[in-house]
């Protein structure tokens, strides 16, 4: 049988990257963490880690394993609420989101939720997605509204995940300018048309985005500008500092004096979802789930 506990201290391990740091995040020694996954090992008849002088890598089957543990964890969370409600009737629900998607499509959802299940108690919390995913598959959060490019969930999926992804919509990113700018009146835009434009961005993960797409284009952009907050962003473009790749859900409330070009086919893409552990029997996550795909209809192609 596999202990729980080791399990535990895997989990530690492979988010640390090293026996020393697990250690002091779980107030065990270094050499209790490494006696522990000694042990998983032995259970399993496999390693789970990798260890070398620049710390720990998980193995294939240490990455099942971490799935594994990150279930358990999950559905211990899970029994947990529900004997906290026993008493009170009352749930729990976390729900994590990104800015710009919360604002469009959360609210109204919530409101729905609310009214269904009056005797739920919500929690909402800001991050990114590769930040809330993994909460997700801990069971520190209930489900997550998310977004990824054109790569794989951040941080979302592995051997051993129950993680279930709804797709709710496209978002496409569009080019940014001055209304003053000689392409402002263009219906569409290709990147290479902007070659020459510096560049002000508001997420990083959106600049390493038009770096992809810019080399496909022929170009190395230059930047002259980064934020964390795409109105910020858009603020910059109409101060005269560059030109910027936006969502178009970040493209509301509108700035004064701006353009937004829509990118010719193939145009960069978010693919925004709600992520939730699949196969549990929770009717208000069921419903905030239905409930954004509805919303997420009312925009989709707005």
């Amino acid at each position: 049988m596999i202990d729980v506990q080791r399990l535990r201290v895997l989990r530690a391990v492979a988010e640390h990257g090293s026996f020393n740091r697990a250690a002091a995040a779980l107030r065990l020694t270094p050499s209790a963490v490494s006696q522990q996954v000694a042990s998983l090992e032995r259970t399993l008849g496999a390693q789970v880690v990798a260890r070398s002088t620049r710390g720990v890598t998980l193995t294939p089957a240490g990455r099942i394993m971490v799935g594994a543990a990150e279930s358990v964890a999950a559905e211990l969370e899970l029994a947990r609420q529900r004997v906290a409600s026993l008493d009170t009737g009352v749930t729990q629900l976390t729900v994590a989101t990104f800015t710009s998607g919360g604002r469009l499509l959360l609210p109204a959802a919530l409101t729905r939720l609310m009214a269904a299940h009056p005797r739920t108690v919500l929690h909402v919390r800001e991050g990114e997605p590769e930040d809330t995913l993994p909460l997700v598959r801990q069971g520190a959060v209930d489900l997550a509204l998310a977004y990824h490019f054109d790569g794989p969930l951040p941080g979302g999926r592995g051997p051993g995940s129950t993680l279930e992804w709804t797709p709710l919509l496209e978002d496409p990113l569009h080019v940014v300018l001055p209304q003053g700018h000689r392409l402002a009146g263009r219906n569409a835009l290709d990147l290479a048309d902007v070659a020459a434009e510096p560049w002000v961005l508001g997420c990083l993960k959106t600049e390493a985005y038009l770096r992809r797409f810019a080399e496909r284009a022929g170009f190395d952009p230059e930047i002259r500008g980064t934020t964390t907050d795409y109105f910020f962003a858009r603020s910059l473009v109409a101060a005269g500092l560059g030109i910027s790749l936006i969502p178009s859900i970040a493209l509301a409330p509108g700035i004064p004096g701006l353009s937004s070009v829509p990118i010719t086919s193939p145009a960069p893409v978010r693919h925004i979802g709600v992520a939730a552990i699949g196969g549990r029997d929770r009717p208000d996550v069921t419903t905030l789930v239905h409930a954004l795909r509805e919303q997420a209809k009312l925009h989709d192609g707005q």
